[in-house]
């Protein structure tokens, strides 16, 4: 004779994480580190079937970007993704400001992908590619001549990588006389700031002399490019020139080899500079001027032949459409983190594509941000190839810990996605984070209960 169990003793025995539309978030976390590259503040989102979604901050931003979501998520079911993101969206904005609602978004991703037991990249309409192209960033730190440089990115390339990029600008030249012009004394005192905003020994100024020197710090570095007055001479063109072909002399022409950092120099000295490096056949040049000036944008594309290449500040799809429509860019290089999360990313991606431009992805940031950018590179059929920016880093790798993840994510130039459910985490490496945290914030995961019950009149009509 079968034995006949109770419907309420049979769901003993069922691991009740595996009903989804009884999921709710029921508290948001944060742990801050350094180092990996940069600072980054990690995501939890909890749940009550315990199920954790991970996410992270924009490198560089502020966790209050985040924080302030939560009183507007707390009983919401996160596999409720767009409906979410729609709610949330309005309290983001461009670059970090983007960080909150993009971090956020991922978690909700992550903890759907959990629930219903499958990767995010099957839930944006499965895979184009297994391998995940990443493309090996390298500053100019060390690495004063182009021969340098091209040793330090052939050694990239005998690691596996692909697709190379390094900083060219005149941050390179600005101590060589007679390669910059700009308003007599301009030069010199942004150097004098950054050395005194930067300076170790502090301790005999007062807290309003150390605000005047931030505060002028902030000033400066905060011209855009147009209105800067610094301009490169013939000598200054010859010498970033002589920089690139150095590189090329070392690492061969065939590798692609983008180039980022060029400095505050306005629309015309860009197109100057990039006719003298055109010739180098390389794959992009990045964020040359701000990317709010479309129009200069598109002047800058018909005058180069080099590809051009922004994005990583921009918030939300229609915010790349003018500079699609206009011509402006060969190539989208959007920031999971800043514009707007996975299923924004993958929209502009195939926006990208319909009007015949690639997307690269920008990624600077941990291992969260990492695979959650590899899932969208993998669903976006234009996609180009992911940066990567933390080869020297040891302990990057270890933050995450994943049963079906492999020891080392980036192998060989590249990330071979599994078929781990959300992000393929499934926990924070809590040891490590200790190793790293942000010496000004510390703390593992403390508690956010006073954000808890944050309220305001959000609709924005009448």
């Amino acid at each position: 004779m079968v034995n006949k169990e109770t419907y309420e003793q049979t769901l003993a025995h069922v691991r009740t994480a595996s009903n989804p539309s009884e999921l709710r978030i029921t508290d948001i976390r944060f742990t801050d580190i350094v180092g990996g590259p940069f600072h980054s503040s990690l995501i939890k989102v909890y749940t009550n079937q315990g199920l954790v979604g991970f996410g992270e901050v924009r490198d560089g931003a502020d966790k209050v970007y985040a924080l302030m979501l939560k009183s507007r998520l707390l009983g919401e079911n996160p596999c409720n993704i767009d409906k979410l993101f729609r709610r949330i969206k309005q309290f983001g904005g461009h670059a970090r400001q983007g960080g909150g609602v993009s971090g956020i978004e991922l978690a909700l991703w992550d903890l759907a992908g959990k629930a219903y037991g499958v990767p995010i990249y099957q839930m944006l309409g499965g895979k184009f590619r297994d391998r995940i192209r990443m493309y090996c960033d390298t500053d100019v730190d060390g690495k004063d001549t182009g021969k340098a440089m091209g040793e330090a990115l052939k050694k990239r390339m005998e690691a596996g990588f692909t697709f190379l990029k390094m900083d060219l600008g005149i941050g390179q030249i600005i101590d060589e006389p007679g390669t910059l012009s700009a308003p007599l004394g301009f030069l010199e005192e942004m150097r004098e700031i950054s050395k005194r905003r930067y300076a170790r020994n502090t301790g005999s100024l007062t807290e309003q002399e150390l605000r005047e020197i931030k505060n002028r710090h902030y000033d400066i570095n905060n011209i855009p490019h147009p209105f800067t007055g610094i301009h490169i001479t013939e000598k200054g063109l010859d010498l970033l020139e002589q920089y690139v072909a150095e590189v090329r002399s070392v690492i061969g022409t065939q590798v692609p080899l983008a180039i980022d950092h060029f400095g505050h120099i306005g629309l015309e000295d860009c197109i100057k500079l990039g006719r003298r490096i055109d010739k180098y056949n390389l794959a992009w040049m990045e964020d040359m001027i701000p990317w709010q000036y479309t129009d200069q944008y598109a002047r800058l594309s018909r005058a180069v032949t080099t590809p051009i290449c922004t994005g990583e500040d921009i918030y939300l799809k229609e915010n790349f459409k003018p500079l699609l429509e206009a011509g402006g860019v060969s190539v989208v290089h959007p920031d999971i983190l800043t514009s707007g999360g996975i299923l924004e990313t993958k929209k502009i991606g195939d926006m990208a594509q319909d009007y015949g431009v690639a997307m690269a992805i920008h990624m600077a940031e941990s291992p969260i941000a990492c695979l959650a950018a590899a899932h969208v590179a993998a669903a976006t059929e234009n996609f180009l190839a992911l940066e990567y920016h933390s080869c020297e880093v040891d302990w990057w790798d270890d933050i995450v810990i994943g049963s079906r993840l492999p020891e080392k994510l980036v192998q060989n130039g590249f990330i071979t996605l599994t078929d781990a459910p959300g992000l393929g985490i499934d926990d924070l490496n809590d040891e490590v984070l200790a190793e790293h945290l942000h010496p000004e914030i510390g703390g593992l995961w403390e508690a956010t209960d006073q954000w808890n019950h944050h309220y305001s009149n959000d609709r924005q009509w009448s």
